[in-house]
């Protein structure tokens, strides 16, 4: 995120520094010291993260989903998309999922994996760790959907939703009401 900041710095100042005049000679001064150093590891935190290939050329993946009251739903999925995606664009309804749309701020989007299937995926940074301390019925082989990226070695896995959600939005409201 740092290296968006950074990177975003710099395209806004590039035109602003040509024409130094427009800014006091303080700001042109700090706009012109060097941009500090990010670490070389980079991930993105949304759900458009890649480029997603066409419907026709990529391979369906079949992803079964066990609901909070048990049932289990069979969706099919496109390499690349987030669970989170898949769960949207496929308008399965699980009670609170996604809250924050995929933008890592909350645990609304918690599922439970097959060990086999945790063990594949990727690893976990510590941004996603922090928003599932925040999560309901924590396991080991929890993780966020928004985090989780289709794959062609899930096809057939199971994917369990939590039987509750932590939503502060309720939370939230409740205590407006109050």
């Amino acid at each position: 995120m740092a290296r968006c900041v950074v990177r975003l710095q710099s395209l806004l100042c590039e035109p602003v520094l040509q024409q130094p005049y427009l800014l006091g000679s303080a700001v042109t001064r700090h706009l012109r010291r060097p941009l500090p150093r990010v670490a070389s590891q980079h991930r993105d935190f949304h759900t458009t993260r890649g480029v997603f290939k066409d419907a026709a050329e990529s391979s369906k993946i079949t992803i079964h989903f066990i609901n909070q009251d048990g049932e289990r739903t069979t969706t099919t999925a496109t390499e690349g998309e987030s669970l989170l995606d898949v769960v949207v664009n496929k308008n399965l309804d699980f009670s609170g999922f996604g809250a924050c749309e995929g933008t890592l701020a909350c645990s609304t989007c918690h599922l439970i994996f097959d060990k086999n299937v945790f063990n594949k995926l990727e690893p976990l940074v510590d941004e996603e760790l922090d928003m599932l301390d925040l999560a309901y019925g924590l396991t080991d082989t929890s993780r966020l959907g928004c985090q989780v990226f289709v794959q062609k070695g899930m096809d057939g896995m199971t994917v369990q939703v939590p039987q509750k959600v932590n939503d502060i939005r309720k939370a939230a409201e409740s205590s407006w009401k109050q």
